[in-house]
This record gives C-alpha cells, sequence and structure tokens, in this order.
C-alpha cells in the first residue's frame, strides 16, 4: 500500500483567471503529492486557491480559468495535456468528484436513484437490474435510511445534508482511484459526517483509493488525513503529517487557523446563564420570556411519488421552550431532527399543526395580517446560505435597503446613511456598498444578511445554520460579531446549528433535539461536562478533533 510513486503529482501548478483587467493570479506554484490508499487534506479559508487546486486537476475550472504553468501527473499521464473526450474517461471512473453544494449539481427533475444511476453506466460499470442494487448498496453506504423507498424520491424531498450524501454515493459510484472530494460534509451533522467519513477511510482501506480531502476544518483534517497541506493567498504555506501541524505548526496562517477553529476547549463568548438563585438574589422571578414554545407539534402528509399514496410524517412533536430576553438560545442536532421546522414555526412562516407560539405573550396564530406585518419586524431570519437568501441583482446597499423600503422607515434620502450605519455595525467597509453579491465572499455575504436583519431593529434573530458553511476564520468573526451585537443592542437569538463545539461558545441554555423531540436541555456546562443523554453523547464523541482534545 504504501508505493512509493505518488498517484497524483502536482508540480508547482499555477491558474489564472481571465477578467476585465487582466489575468488575476488564483493558484502559484503549488506542489502536492498524493500516494494510493492514503489521505491528504488540503487546508484554508474561502479564496485560499485549495478548490481551485482540486478543480484543475479535473479539468472543472470556469470558463475564464486556465491552467499557466506546471502539470498534472495521474498515473503517469499529465492530465493537464489530454483531450476533453480523455479526460471524460477519466472524471468518475478513476478520479471520483465530490462537490459542496448540492442544489447545484444535483438535476432537481430526476430522481436521486436515477442520477446515481447514470454515474455507473455511463462507465459500463452495471445496466439495469445490477444498477438498481448498486445504487441502493450506495445510498445504505453513505446513511440514508430507507434506501429501496428513497432511491424514487427527488433532491427536493431530501434534506441538505442528506442530499450532501447523494453526492458522496455518486462520487463513490464507480470505485475510483483517487476521490477529491471539496468540503464534502460541511454541510452535515456532526453523526452523519463521521459515519461518511469512516465510509470512506473502509474505503480506502479496502480498495487502496486514493483522497484529496479539500475543507476548512482542521480538526477534520487531523483525523482524517494523513498529511496535511495548508494554502494561504493561492501558495502552499506549510504541508506535514497531522501531528506535526498541530504540535508544532511553523507559519504564522497555519497558527491562525488553529486558534479560530472551535472545539469544547474554546474560549466561550457570551458569559454563563445566571443561576436561579443569582436570578432570583438580584429580581425575584424568572428571566422576562420575549418568545415562548409551547407544546409544538407540527405533521405533514406525504404523498409517494412512486404509488400515489399519503401517509403522515411528524416533524416536529411536544416541542416547548423559552427564549429570555437578551439571550441565545440554541437547537442542537442531527439534520432531519425538527431544528428549521421549529424555527419556521417560530418565524410565523409555517403554522403549527397544535401547540402555541407566544411572541410577547400573544399567540402569533391569532394575529392579523397587519400585526403579523409588524411582528415580522420584530423578528428576522439569518439562514445558512448568504447566496440563496439575497438577491443577485441587488447590490448590498440594494439588499440592507430593501426591509427599509418595505416597512417605509426613512426615505430614498436618508437610507443609505442608514445602511452605511449597518454595515459598520457588521464591520464591512462602505466601499462594499455598491458590490453585487457574486463580488463578494462568503464570510462578506453573510455579515450582508446580518445587516439585512438587522435593519429594522429587531428584538430576536434567528440563526439558522448561519456559520456552519463558514471558513473557521470567518466563523469565528460572526460568531464575534453576534456576541458583541447582543451586549450593544441587547438582541436574542435562536442559534440553530449541528455544531455543538459553536453551540458551546455562543448559547447561554441548549435544548437537543432528536426525530422532532427535545430530549435534553440544560446550561452549555451541563450539557457539556454531564450529558444525560446517549444521543448527546454520541453528538459530543461525533465532534472532529474532539477524540484528539479529549
Amino acid at each position: 500500500m504504501n508505493d512509493p510513486t505518488p498517484l497524483l503529482s502536482i508540480r508547482d501548478l499555477s491558474v489564472s483567471f481571465r477578467s476585465r483587467a487582466g489575468d488575476v493570479p488564483a493558484v502559484t506554484g503549488v506542489s502536492i503529492d498524493v500516494f494510493p490508499g492514503r489521505t491528504v487534506a488540503v487546508v484554508g479559508e474561502s479564496g485560499s486557491g485549495k478548490s481551485t487546486t482540486a478543480a484543475a486537476v479535473n479539468r472543472l475550472l470556469p470558463d475564464n480559468g486556465r491552467i499557466m504553468t506546471g502539470h498534472v501527473m495521474f498515473e503517469g499521464q499529465d492530465l493537464a495535456t489530454l483531450s476533453e473526450s480523455q479526460m471524460i474517461a477519466v472524471r468518475g471512473a478513476r478520479i471520483g468528484f465530490v462537490p459542496q453544494d448540492p442544489m447545484s449539481n444535483l438535476n432537481p427533475l430526476m430522481r436521486v436513484g436515477r442520477q446515481i444511476g447514470e454515474a455507473l453506466e455511463v462507465h459500463a460499470r452495471t445496466q439495469g437490474a445490477a444498477t438498481h442494487a448498486a445504487v441502493v448498496e450506495l445510498l445504505d453506504m453513505v446513511g440514508i435510511p430507507n434506501p429501496e423507498r428513497r432511491l424514487h424520491q427527488f433532491p427536493h424531498e431530501f434534506s441538505g445534508g442528506m442530499r450532501q450524501r447523494v453526492l458522496i454515493a455518486m462520487g463513490l459510484a464507480c470505485r475510483p482511484q483517487l476521490l477529491i472530494a471539496d468540503e464534502p460534509t460541511s454541510a452535515l451533522d456532526v453523526t452523519v459526517q463521521r459515519r461518511v467519513l469512516d465510509q470512506l477511510d473502509e474505503l480506502v482501506a479496502r480498495l487502496g483509493t486514493a483522497v484529496m480531502l479539500i475543507t476548512h476544518d482542521l480538526g477534520l483534517a487531523a483525523e482524517r488525513a494523513d498529511t496535511i497541506v495548508v494554502m494561504n493567498k493561492g501558495r502552499v504555506v506549510e504541508s506535514g503529517t497531522a501531528a506535526q501541524i498541530l504540535d508544532s505548526p511553523q507559519d504564522p496562517y497555519t497558527r491562525r487557523l488553529l486558534a479560530a477553529a472551535p472545539s469544547l476547549t474554546s474560549r466561550r463568548l457570551v458569559r454563563p446563564a445566571a443561576s436561579a438563585t443569582e436570578r432570583s438574589a438580584a429580581a425575584p422571578g424568572p428571566d422576562p420570556a420575549l418568545a415562548e414554545v409551547r407544546h409544538v407539534s407540527k405533521s405533514y402528509m406525504i404523498r409517494s411519488s412512486r404509488t400515489g399514496s399519503s401517509s403522515e410524517l411528524t416533524a416536529v412533536r411536544d416541542v416547548s421552550f423559552t427564549i429570555p430576553r437578551s439571550k441565545t438560545i440554541a437547537l442542537v442536532g442531527e439534520s432531519g431532527s425538527g431544528k428549521t421546522t421549529t424555527a419556521n414555526i417560530l418565524l410565523g412562516l409555517e403554522t403549527a399543526t397544535s401547540g402555541s407560539v407566544r411572541f410577547d405573550d400573544i399567540d402569533i396564530a391569532s394575529l392579523s395580517r397587519r400585526e403579523l406585518f409588524k411582528f415580522r419586524r420584530r423578528v428576522q431570519p439569518v439562514f445558512q446560505n448568504p447566496y440563496a437568501s439575497l438577491d443577485p441583482r441587488y447590490t448590498v446597499e440594494e439588499s440592507v435597503a430593501e426591509p427599509l423600503r418595505v416597512h417605509r422607515i426613512g426615505d430614498a434620502r436618508s437610507r443609505p446613511a442608514a445602511v452605511a450605519k449597518l454595515l459598520d455595525q457588521v464591520s464591512l467597509p462602505a466601499a462594499l456598498s455598491s458590490r453585487l453579491p457574486h463580488e463578494l465572499s462568503g464570510g462578506q455575504r453573510q455579515r450582508v444578511a446580518i445587516a439585512r436583519a438587522l435593519a429594522l431593529s429587531p428584538e430576536l434573530v434567528v440563526l439558522d445554520e448561519a456559520v456552519s458553511a463558514l471558513d473557521v476564520i470567518v466563523q469565528a468573526q460572526i460568531l464575534e460579531l453576534v456576541a458583541s451585537l447582543q451586549r450593544e443592542l441587547g438582541l436574542s437569538f435562536l442559534f440553530i446549528s449541528h455544531d455543538l463545539a459553536v453551540v458551546r461558545m455562543i448559547s447561554h441554555e441548549v435544548h437537543v433535539m432528536k426525530d422532532g423531540q427535545i430530549v435534553e436541555s440544560g446550561t452549555p456546562e451541563q450539557i457539556f461536562t454531564s450529558p444525560r443523554q446517549e444521543y448527546t453523547r454520541e453528538l459530543l464523541a461525533a465532534i472532529p478533533g474532539g477524540r484528539r482534545a479529549a
């Protein structure tokens, strides 16, 4: 297995993108070796060049991108010199690829089983009944329950994490010699992430498959990779074994990445909530509740696209919790646990089947249309994907000003100044106000989404996986921002996440959800030091780097 000859050898690779101003370098002089049966993790922030390097290997650069210099040797062949028809034979069959964004990479009009099956049949691996059996095996391998039924469904019928698992199944379909995985688990819950990565490890061991793992998660890289390559601004700044990089980082940038990575030992960003004794001594009575979720349940009638019959699915079952003023309450759990459905009911975007949501002691189900409009001014969401929640045709200024215009706050003259103040609150320079979303980094887009949510001076902000797709340095900045906004503006937050290390840093109280129910509640100290439920212990054990920290 320890073949001294690399399966993939990238040598002095430079990639540029054409622009109106000329060629813009994205990767400069990068050299990386990947050996059979080994995993190399390429780590860095957004814009560091890691995904561009991976795209160059597979010859999947955008139309304005080109390899300027260097070689990409795969099994002795320079991929940079192959024709497109020759590369088609390589992609999928010999080099598998798992992209990050499932909604952009899955056909919304085609059943998921057919999409996986195509990957097999295009390369003449299977046909007919054998394809069906192989698809079932692949879906089961990546942890999708009831694969015989789920393969007949469309992508929109899957959660975000399950869609990502479909992409992983497609990448593994032909049992390639090299698998390039570009942030393959950033959207997955920690337990599912561990299961999927365990399967990748087994594949490496069984078939000698090599893995090039692109990630911003150093904890994950340390657990899963034999070699870590750190990239910054298009260059390799450091490489070595996981132990070398974690224990003795040589480059200042690597040290910054390590310091920003959330873990169970990270500094908490909020003060612990006062105990009942402390609260009663300071001010008798409970914390003033801003919002209350009371015995909320939500069921859907699901119509089978295969048989046409309907069945009831209970997404949320008898969920109750309180959000005090100026506090952060966290909902944690795996994909499909009911977190987002609960948040949507709280936001008034969905109606509970039973139970109630009270905001400022008023049942939101009783609000008139006019009152609901006012309620939306007081409660604002920030979603996981800022690119999807921002209009691509609107500039930053237009996006942030839109809520002001809709709610008739200010006028055309006063709004630019209000936008500038909001951008300053989220630490964005005013110079960005004329840019479009595609001209911003992921972290900048998320800051714009937060500025937009703050435009109406809300009392409660719902953050639904708002930092899960961000690089650790940007994630740390956004978490610091959330904590500072709470201190300065007295905001309340409902923080929804599958990342327990992040939740520990930012929350005052934690509710753990599983199968639509809250199975455990407590302060971060209680949840993280003395979890009562086995499910909570599994979530904690699955945190990348957690075993090392322990």
